[in-house]
């Protein structure tokens, strides 16, 4: 079986979710591509975890695949479910709480296509 440079299984399919665990008061993370261009994380958040306010140079999306989390964007909050995603725009102040536990792919785009 071919595997990337992290160690993800190359052509077949795959239970996002099952790429990590919940543990008990703590974040698991597992990059699944990590180019140039961008990166595609899954992470498992343990209920209350989150990441203090920051900001990121690049749009990122999330992609949550279980649970519920609490997404604060410029002051703003949102709660978003399993099955539904918000794009945390570039620069702007963003953290994240677990309301529940919960999982979530980040896919940040470092790099726009040529025209």
């Amino acid at each position: 079986m071919a595997h990337d440079s992290n160690g993800a299984p190359l052509s077949q399919a795959l239970d996002m979710a099952g790429l990590v665990d919940y543990q008990e008061g703590s974040i698991v993370s597992r990059t699944v591509i990590d180019e140039k261009a961008g990166t595609v994380t899954a992470f498992a958040f343990a209920e209350g975890q989150g990441l203090s306010e920051h900001t990121a140079p690049f749009d990122a999306m999330v992609y949550v695949l279980d649970g519920e989390v609490e997404v604060t964007i410029s002051g703003t909050a949102l709660s978003v479910k399993q099955g539904e995603m918000v794009i945390m725009p570039a620069n702007e102040p963003h953290a994240l709480r677990a309301v529940k536990p919960f999982k979530m792919v980040l896919t940040m785009i470092r790099e726009k296509a040529a025209a």
